[in-house]
């Protein structure tokens, strides 16, 4: 995989298509967040996160059985989010723990913190959106344990949400390096179109139904 392939990834992407295979950029997240962790948990052994309540939200008392990039394409099978949503995300969990150093994405917080953060970029970035009790069930959390996440989220950011394109890109560079280190290709246009209020697929669409079952995975 390379940047370009990245970057195509990105444009070419439609809501409207049946898409199956997940976005090279969940592939891409997945591999940062493991590294991510891997230096945090050596850096934090035996201290852990900040008691603060809103941090100790998101922890679990055990690790969850599934890896990252396996609960990131579950997420994608079922919420059928685009991949500008998933870039987000990541802005949205980087900016967190530069708001809170007491927060440390670990392999307890990790999978609570990816479906907030994907839940609450999907309604910045896109116009239509599951309701948050889809989202709880795609993420094996009840409609209240979810909600209660988002509060502590937006707080813990300040309710600032907001991402220019110019730090869409940057994230996106930051993406591109972990497939090779010739960066270089901008990539934000996908973000602009939704910011701009470019006609994209995502308005077309039609949700497709609720599943009715979901395995409990948090």
């Amino acid at each position: 995989m390379s940047p370009r392939t990245l970057r195509s990834d990105l444009y070419s992407f439609t809501s409207e298509e049946e898409r199956t295979a997940p976005p090279l950029v969940i592939s891409v997240l997945a591999s940062l967040l493991e590294r991510t962790i891997s230096r945090n948990q050596r850096g934090i052994a035996g201290n852990g996160n900040s008691k603060n309540e809103r941090i100790a939200a998101f922890e679990r008392s055990s690790v969850l059985d599934m890896s990252i990039q396996s609960f990131l394409e579950r997420v994608f099978r079922y919420a059928h989010a685009a991949p500008p949503v998933y870039v987000v995300a990541y802005v949205y969990m980087d900016r967190l723990c530069q708001f809170n150093q007491g927060l440390h994405i670990v392999s307890t917080n990790v999978h609570r913190l990816l479906i907030t953060s994907i839940m609450v970029a999907s309604k910045f970035v896109e116009d239509l959106n599951y309701c948050n009790s889809y989202f709880a069930k795609i993420g094996g959390l009840s409609t209240a344990e979810l909600n209660s996440l988002e509060m502590n989220f937006l707080f813990l950011m300040g309710f600032r949400l907001n991402v220019s394109p110019s730090i869409f890109e940057s994230y996106c560079s930051h993406l591109e390096r972990e497939v090779s280190f010739g960066g270089g290709y901008q990539i934000e246009r996908c973000l602009r179109n939704y910011m701009c209020g470019v006609e994209i697929a995502s308005k077309e669409r039609k949700r497709p139904e609720s599943k009715n079952q979901f395995a409990r995975v948090l």
